[in-house]
């Protein structure tokens, strides 16, 4: 049986293998988990995505499955705890941004009815569908990412750059980014 193509990242091992099969590229519409990938991906930066994914169960449960008004209820003394556990990246502004990141969250579902909507609304509500030919051709920010940049900074996100608004449309399918031989570009175009 021929092995299936998969993007070149996905052969990081198997959970990144599993995370390329299952999740990175479909369109994702659930606040929770829309503001779980904006905190995982803030987390990230300056790592690789499989330190983030090996910890990604433990955030879970360290930030209340990512439940947008418990976070933003976080106290000091449990962002301070969370500072001494391994299982989290220990970088104290990093931990903090979660929180802050959940406050700003709560103000832009007031105003816009979901984090959805208001995301979403960088793409017009429609994943972009690109038709990369090689790991050389996919960018690390987009004129589309730098203006979603400045906007969630100017609202008060945190860790928030070009390149983390980037991956975080990657993941959540905003666009898809699939490499067209990539067995999962076709799926993902279809929206699954």
């Amino acid at each position: 049986m021929a092995s299936r193509i998969r993007c070149h990242w996905a052969a990081d091992g198997e959970l990144m293998q599993a995370y390329h099969d299952a999740e990175w590229g479909v369109p994702l519409h659930d606040d929770r988990a829309l503001f779980e990938f904006l905190c995982l991906e803030g987390a990230q930066a300056g790592l690789s995505w499989r330190t983030v994914l090996n910890k990604r169960e433990h955030y879970r449960n360290a930030f209340h499955h990512f439940e947008i008004a418990r976070v933003a209820a976080m106290k000091d003394r449990e962002l301070e705890k969370l500072l001494l556990d391994p299982g989290l990246i220990r970088n104290r502004l990093k931990i903090s941004s979660v929180r802050d990141n959940a406050k700003v969250a709560l103000e832009v579902i007031a105003e816009y009815g979901s984090l959805d909507a208001y995301l979403w609304s960088f793409v017009e509500g429609k994943p972009v569908h690109n038709r990369w030919r090689g790991r050389g051709d996919v960018p690390a920010t987009t004129p589309v990412s730098d203006r979603m940049s400045k906007a969630l900074k100017k609202r008060g996100f945190r860790f928030v750059g070009s390149t983390i608004c980037y991956a975080f449309m990657q993941a959540t399918g905003m666009v898809n980014d699939h490499l067209v031989e990539c067995f999962r570009h076709k799926a993902c175009a279809a929206g699954h």
